[in-house]
């Protein structure tokens, strides 16, 4: 049916607010540990999870973002302690352990009285990691249908959470928002005022969230992952977060842009952000609806039941291929779908990050 298979999904008639819950309460948030923290196995904990993060309805409700963002994190840690797959701890995060040759006059001996091991004060010099988490802001990323919040507000939550997250770990953290080019391009740096200006610039995003899916900017990410390639001079890890809505077509370039940031010695962590619901499983019922094309106005009308089968065959079979593709780039490849909290996602950054420090 489809002569050119398109994975976007469009805005669709019919679009309702979902209620929010008039009745939850915001908990008392945990103390946090000044400073970073550490990540280590744990596989012997069996207790069962508990929810790892906020409703998006309670995130809400707070402002600004980098509370949001610290609410976020706050629970993702307190879920990890409870969870029996995770299996991960935290612990210190300003300091490190005291290796044989340490000067004792950098040992922290606070610490030591709680925790009876010896730890060395961790300075500035000693950042462990650049990133660059590299947004899309394509008019695509507008999109919801079943979920609370678009994809646009989802990456924006999840953002501002791996920023905080790489600033309490003294990393360099910049920021880069593209469509079919790089519109703004923030440096690395693990200030507190600089971490500020980002959560600013994130915040107008979310302002704005209407008008940029008014505007028809088309997704091009090959072009300006690309562009990117060329202009990152030192060694990074840089996050992606996109639905990677392109043609199939172009899908290849978009592949070698990945390989173009793994040959100039960068590290790659790409976010495919999704609705699951309704942009993988076509779930909108048995009604006819017409589809309309965010990046080009174009519409199409259909019966999703009809052609449901068939549609998610093509896209699971496009998404394998595009894993594997990932794959033999050591790009790591993740989904995030917006209507599931951030924990999968967050594991997944901790993961990358102690595979590289």
């Amino acid at each position: 049916m489809f002569d050119r298979f398109d994975v976007r999904i469009l805005r669709v008639p019919g679009f309702c607010e979902c209620p929010d819950s008039a009745s939850a309460k915001h908990p008392r948030l945990p103390e946090w540990c000044s400073g970073l923290f550490r990540i280590r196995i744990n596989p012997k904990n069996e207790e069962k999870s508990a929810p790892m993060v906020l409703k998006p309805s309670i995130i809400n409700r707070l402002a600004p973002l980098e509370l949001k963002a610290r609410t976020i994190v706050e629970g993702f840690i307190t879920g990890l302690h409870k969870s029996p797959y995770q299996g991960f701890s935290v612990e210190f995060a300003e300091h490190r352990p005291y290796n044989q040759g340490d000067d004792f006059k950098h040992i922290d001996w606070k610490v030591y009285g709680k925790s009876d091991r010896f730890y060395v004060k961790r300075f500035e010099a000693e950042t462990n990691l650049r990133a660059y988490v590299a947004l899309d802001v394509s008019s695509s990323m507008a999109f919801r249908y079943f979920s609370e919040w678009s994809k646009l507000r989802y990456s924006v939550h999840f953002a501002a959470a791996l920023m905080y997250m790489m600033h309490r770990q003294r990393d360099a953290t910049g920021l880069v928002l593209f469509d079919d080019e790089i519109r703004k391009r923030f440096p690395a740096k693990s200030s507190q005022s600089h971490l500020r200006h980002l959560y600013a610039e994130l915040e107008s995003l979310l302002e704005r969230e209407e008008e940029l899916g008014a505007e028809q900017r088309r997704s091009a990410s090959a072009a300006a992952l690309h562009q990117l390639a060329e202009t990152l001079k030192q060694r990074s890890l840089v996050i992606i977060l996109s639905d990677l809505f392109e043609n199939v077509e172009d899908h290849d370039a978009l592949v070698s842009a990945l390989k173009h940031l793994r040959h100039q010695k960068h590290e790659v962590l790409l976010f495919n952000v999704l609705e699951h619901q309704s942009e993988r499983e076509l779930d909108f019922g048995g009604g006819r609806m017409l589809f309309e094309d965010m990046e080009t106005g174009a519409e199409l009308e259909v019966i999703p039941a009809q052609v449901k089968e068939d549609y998610k065959a093509k896209v699971e079979e496009y998404t394998r291929r595009f894993r594997i593709a990932c794959s033999n780039a050591r790009v790591d490849f993740e989904e995030i779908d917006t209507q599931r909290s951030f924990d999968v996602a967050l594991l997944a950054f901790l993961n990358k990050r102690k595979r590289m420090v």
